[in-house]
């Protein structure tokens, strides 16, 4: 007996020594880990831990009804051109014509009952004839009524016995970034066709002068669909599809659209004017970032800094001074020059626009009446040039050109006359038709444009056209 209370009494004080061992070394340890568990997980970015109750309860866009207003107003258009091969002896004794048609297709946006029809103008140039198939299959002869080289826009029109159905034009100034769109284009006159995406940018230029201000969307555009729509959820134009970025030549991602106000602005013109009214600020400068911030020595890193102000313009009646920096133009938020410029490209001369600039680091607001487009200049080898004015196009029947109105390169004065009054209407045997191209050959060979200097074709001040060759 007593050695079984022996060996419970012993059992038992194994047990509490056991018991007290866990409590005073193995728990105590146990706590510590859980501790530093717990500090393991702090973060210090902002962290969303919200569970989604259900993705099959999220409501998709639809875009059905969208769909079915733009697909009757986009149409196929047809171009066709005459292309003349060399001709050969053997052609010569066959009698044999050396004629060749050539088809080129884009797509279109009807803009009214009356059968007034929106394209790019790359998709309708060189044609000798137009032809557009509607939705409904009908097909019609296309007269050209104008175009915009600029812009690429043409307008052009159709006769028809009945009202057609026609899109609305959005406001273009108001699409944000994320935007569902639709782009809509008859590319293969198999009917139209609908493809979605969102609105990856905007204000975006694809010529590096500065020269342009596309929607770039991820809609897929195909090139057969240039001239084609595009157009918001509420089935209103927004843009008219225009490129594609692509090293292929189909869509890779990226597709680009000329604005719907834009777009416009240029049929209004051609219809009320015959060409396109160009509104201008008269300011030359840049737009900031880091470096140009840097350089200017101005401590904000977005909106426009003025560096010059071109004579006779609206902004210097306006007061606009060297070394402001443009914020806003209108209720348009300005961060690079392509804002600024595409929101111009909306106005026409005598327009008024609102600028909010800074200066000397307060706060202005001043309305300036735009200008025509023939005070705009450029500076090109110590000459400074001007477009040519339209009423001087019309009277001496100039189609392009571009005049000085002063030259301090004594070289080209001494040597071939320039002066004041001289028309340039090409170099290097291409075309010059505003002070644009002189941008972009200025940009194309930067400090070596002298040198690549190869041919000078003017118009001088008695009405003669002269070529000068240098070598």
């Amino acid at each position: 007996m007593k050695k079984i209370l022996t060996l419970i009494l012993v059992s038992a004080l194994g047990g509490v020594m056991t018991l007290s061992a866990y409590k005073i070394f193995i728990e105590k340890d146990g706590e510590i880990q859980m501790t530093t568990s717990t500090d393991s997980t702090l973060s210090y970015f902002p962290t969303s831990n919200k569970a989604v109750a259900s993705y099959g309860t999220l409501n998709a866009p639809d875009f059905t009804e969208a769909a079915a207003n733009a697909v009757h107003t986009v149409v196929h258009v047809k171009n066709t051109t005459i292309s003349r091969a060399p001709m050969t002896l053997q052609d010569l004794f066959m009698g044999r014509n050396t004629e060749r048609a050539q088809i080129g297709t884009g797509s279109g946006v009807i803009i009214s009952p009356d059968g007034y029809i929106i394209t790019n103008n790359h998709v309708i140039t060189g044609a000798q004839q137009i032809s557009i198939a509607l939705n409904n299959n009908r097909i019609y002869t296309a007269e050209l009524i104008g175009t915009d080289e600029k812009t690429d826009i043409a307008l052009l029109k159709i006769d028809s016995d009945q009202e057609l159905p026609f899109a609305t034009f959005g406001d273009s100034d108001q699409a944000k970034v994320g935007e569902w769109v639709l782009a809509v284009g008859n590319p293969f006159n198999l009917t139209s066709t609908v493809t979605a995406g969102i609105i990856s940018a905007k204000s975006r230029d694809l010529s590096g002068v500065n020269a342009q201000s596309f929607i770039q969307t991820d809609a897929a555009v195909n090139p057969g669909n240039s001239g084609g729509a595009l157009v918001n959820t509420r089935g209103e134009l927004i843009g008219i599809n225009t490129a594609i970025s692509s090293q292929t030549g189909s869509y890779i991602g990226y597709s680009f659209a000329v604005p719907s106000n834009i777009a416009r602005k240029v049929v209004e013109d051609i219809m009320e004017f015959g060409n396109v009214q160009n509104g201008i600020l008269g300011v030359r400068g840049g737009e900031l970032n880091s470096k140009s911030a840097e350089t200017f020595e101005v401590n904000t890193t977005q909106g426009f800094y003025v560096s010059d102000v071109e004579e006779r313009s609206g902004a210097e009646k306006a007061g606009i001074r060297k070394g402001d920096i443009i914020k806003k133009i209108d209720n348009i938020t300005i961060s690079k020059f392509s804002d600024l410029s595409g929101y111009l490209s909306t106005k026409r001369p005598d327009d008024v626009v609102n600028l909010t600039l800074i200066r000397s680091g307060s706060e202005k607001v001043i309305p300036v009446t735009l200008s025509k487009s023939e005070i705009s200049t450029v500076d090109f080898l110590d000459m400074q040039l001007r477009n040519i004015p339209s009423n001087l196009k019309k009277s001496a029947n100039i189609t392009n050109g571009v005049v000085v109105v002063k030259n301090d390169n004594y070289a080209l004065y001494k040597r071939l006359g320039i002066n004041r009054g001289y028309i340039i209407t090409e170099i290097n045997d291409q075309k010059i038709n505003d002070v644009d191209d002189i941008i972009k050959l200025k940009q194309k060979y930067g400090d070596d444009l002298e040198k690549n200097l190869k041919k000078l074709s003017i118009i001088n001040s008695s009405g003669q056209k002269e070529s000068f060759i240098f070598k």
